[in-house]
């Protein structure tokens, strides 16, 4: 009897302190999966209804989860508009000439008439030669043409007089021959001596530098003064035309053949020309000419483009980014490009249905320009889209559907 009572004296001791601390470990851990669970989960108040439900007696299978909370978005619906193409590309502002103007003779720099960074027409005087070496040897040719041309008169009335006497057999052929020969002569040595006169002219001209081209002259490089020659490397000043000016940019080979149609058509594409950052625009000009060949290492094609520049807001070498104006869109279907959002599936946008729910639906998008994007498929003008609280949407979420205008005035009052 004394060993039996032993027996269930140990059968019904409590466990070992060690096994209790992990019994109320894994009920805790199993506390916090379940909150976590519920707090998590869309709807995660249901369970707890339901048992509450059915603890009331009221049957769990039956009882109606409560409705979840509308989340509120900004929407407004689709529209149908005209959107334009564009063709964006980075570029080079290139003058249409530049020209190094340089002495044509060799001569002393007597006198500058321009002032550095002006505006000059072609033909404006820019700088004098000293002249005087050249009218000298005008004047040397000159005699000299006065001279053989007085020599040839008078070879002329003794070739007649010969022509006289050797019909009268009074003198032998040959001296007649003679003479005429030296008519000759004389006529060609006055042909040598009209060009030397016309070449000192000309190096008389040419001590008078004038513009060959309109434009901005740039700085002065030699002063009044130095000596010049016609092989000097720097010249005495550039030029640079600007006004027209044009721009040099790139585009992707595949839009060449909508872009030649156009030029071929004679309605050559706008261009437009903005600052590095893109954000203000300089200059609207037109699409020139294209270029002849495809860069194989780019895939892409160079583009010359013509502004007047009448400002001056382009500069020779400067960087702008170019758009090019490809076509117009007409009767598009158009969202804000903050509808738009990207998933594994590809783009879709969150509509706001009859029954106040988002739906994701997914579609195909077009050109953007601006803040607007063009939908190609998916979404018709008229469906209401959601463009400002998507973050937190689930497909099938009631909402709260607030036109922009409404959600700034609420905003400003709050």
């Amino acid at each position: 009897m004394t060993e039996h009572r032993t027996d269930e004296t140990t059968a019904s001791a409590p466990p070992p302190a060690p096994r209790r601390r992990w019994i109320v470990f894994l009920l805790v851990a199993l506390a916090v999966a379940v909150g976590a669970y519920r707090f998590w989960s869309p709807g995660g108040d249901a369970p707890s209804s339901d048992l509450a439900a059915a603890k009331d007696g009221g049957g769990g299978a039956h009882a109606a989860a409560p409705a979840q909370r509308a989340v509120p978005v900004v929407a407004e619906p689709a529209r149908s508009g005209d959107i334009r193409v564009y063709l964006d590309g980075l570029g080079a502002v290139t003058p249409l000439a530049t020209v190094t103007v340089r002495s044509r003779v060799d001569g002393q720099l007597m006198a500058v008439h321009f002032k550095e960074g002006q505006m000059v027409r072609a033909g404006d005087l820019l700088a004098e030669i000293d002249p005087r070496p050249f009218q000298v040897q005008l004047t040397q040719a000159q005699g000299q043409l006065a001279k053989d041309q007085a020599l040839l008169a008078n070879a002329q009335v003794d070739l007649q007089r010969y022509k006289k006497l050797w019909a009268s057999d009074s003198i032998p052929k040959q001296q007649l021959d003679t003479q005429e020969a030296l008519v000759r002569q004389y006529a060609a040595a006055i042909e040598t001596d009209r060009g030397q006169v016309d070449a000192a002219k000309l190096q008389l001209t040419y001590s008078r530098i004038t513009a060959p081209v309109s434009g901005r002259l740039g700085l002065r490089l030699v002063d009044a003064g130095n000596m010049v020659h016609a092989n000097d490397a720097g010249g005495l000043v550039t030029i640079t035309q600007i006004r027209p000016i044009s721009v040099v940019f790139s585009v992707p080979e595949d839009d060449l053949p909508s872009l030649r149609a156009r030029l071929e058509s004679g309605d050559p594409p706008e261009v437009e020309a903005y600052d590095r950052e893109g954000t203000r625009r300089l200059a609207t000009g037109s699409v020139l000419t294209v270029d002849n060949a495809i860069d194989p290492t780019t895939g892409t094609v160079k583009v010359k483009a013509q502004f007047p520049n009448e400002d001056d807001a382009l500069f020779p070498n400067q960087f702008v980014n170019a758009r090019l104006l490809l076509d117009v869109k007409r009767g598009a279907t158009l969202v804000p490009g903050v509808a738009v959002r990207r998933g594994t599936q590809g783009p879709f946008v969150y509509v706001v249905t009859p029954g106040k729910t988002a739906q994701a639906r997914p579609v195909h998008i077009g050109v953007s320009e601006g803040g607007d994007t063009s939908i190609m498929d998916g979404l018709s003008p008229g469906d209401v889209v959601v463009v400002d609280g998507a973050d937190s949407l689930r497909d099938g979420m009631p909402v709260t559907p607030k036109t922009p205008g409404r959600a700034a005035a609420e905003q400003g009052h709050s």
